[in-house]
């Protein structure tokens, strides 16, 4: 019998992170929602899907029943406009890092996708590290933001800005997990290493708890050499932290973006839709969600 497992192990098919593929279970519906897990989707560099992967994912996990809080973390508000979000004339997570007695509530928008929620953000919250740098405990502010509304959903995805300041401390500091949107580009893998050192120290000094979640190798492109080798160091520097599901190269994402929905409701059959719908079941199986 112990033969026939290995045999049947062996037959399953190789995906590219050079591991069998599995197929993970669609997961059970909740009874109940909440309390949250807090994932920080993180890189310090710019341009590797990160902000693509958190709208994506997070429709995902709302499409198996998941409550899910999205917080745009980052001056450009991408993610809220790739949400479709119009972020000018609204309050924003900035509103709620200035002034503490602001009810988060207040500031949440709805998204057209149900079960997944939106905390703004505009350029104003470029100027947010300026004022904080003097607040006491300041590296805990979106912590305690989070705190009056993580009992009412399953997952909250930060989408953090391209860079390792004082918000993106602060997402690591409010998170239980932490994902890293990998390009399978060399410069991407380059500087992960700090990113890594950057979440010890976070680990080390304010957030005893956080895990590494996952790499997640984002824009993958199966017919070149170099995403196949960069992908092939990922693996050899993280190992199992590697997520299994691996993010392709499309130009669906930016038609997606440009009508403020997630692929899984752009196009859900297509490949990258059912990506990011494998991926929530990956981490649902791995227990990185509820």
């Amino acid at each position: 019998m112990a033969g026939s497992a290995t045999k049947s192990e062996e037959e399953r098919p190789i995906g590219p992170t050079g591991r069998p593929y599995n197929g993970f279970p669609t997961p059970p519906k909740l009874d109940a929602h909440g309390p949250a897990r807090i994932i920080a989707m993180c890189n310090q560099k710019g341009g590797v899907g990160k902000t693509t992967s958190t709208i994506n994912l997070a429709a995902a996990l709302a499409h198996y029943g998941r409550r899910v809080l999205c917080v745009d973390f980052d001056p450009q508000g991408a993610l809220s406009a790739g949400l479709g979000i119009a972020t000018h004339e609204i309050p924003t997570i900035y509103d709620l890092l200035l002034d503490t007695k602001r009810d988060a509530h207040e500031v949440i928008v709805s998204t057209r996708v149900d079960g997944l929620d939106v905390i703004p953000a505009n350029i104003d919250l470029s100027a947010a590290e300026v004022h904080l740098v003097n607040e006491v405990a300041r590296e805990t502010i979106l912590s305690r933001v989070l705190r009056g509304v993580a009992h009412e959903y399953d997952v909250i995805l930060i989408d953090c800005q391209p860079s390792l300041g004082l918000l993106t401390v602060n997402a690591l500091t409010a998170a239980h997990g932490v994902i890293i949107p990998l390009e399978c580009e060399f410069f991407a893998l380059r500087g992960v290493a700090l990113l890594v050192e950057t979440i010890d120290k976070v680990r080390d000094r304010l957030n005893p708890s956080i895990t590494l979640d996952g790499v997640l190798a984002t824009m993958y492109d199966p017919r070149t050499l170099h995403s196949r080798e960069v992908l092939e160091r990922v693996v050899e520097a993280f190992g199992d932290d590697v997520l299994e599901t691996v993010i392709g190269r499309t130009v669906k994402f930016p038609d997606a973006s440009v009508s403020g929905l997630p692929i899984t409701e752009f196009a859900p059959e297509h490949s990258a839709a059912q990506a990011y719908l494998r991926l929530a079941r990956e981490l649902v199986a791995r227990g990185a969600v509820a």
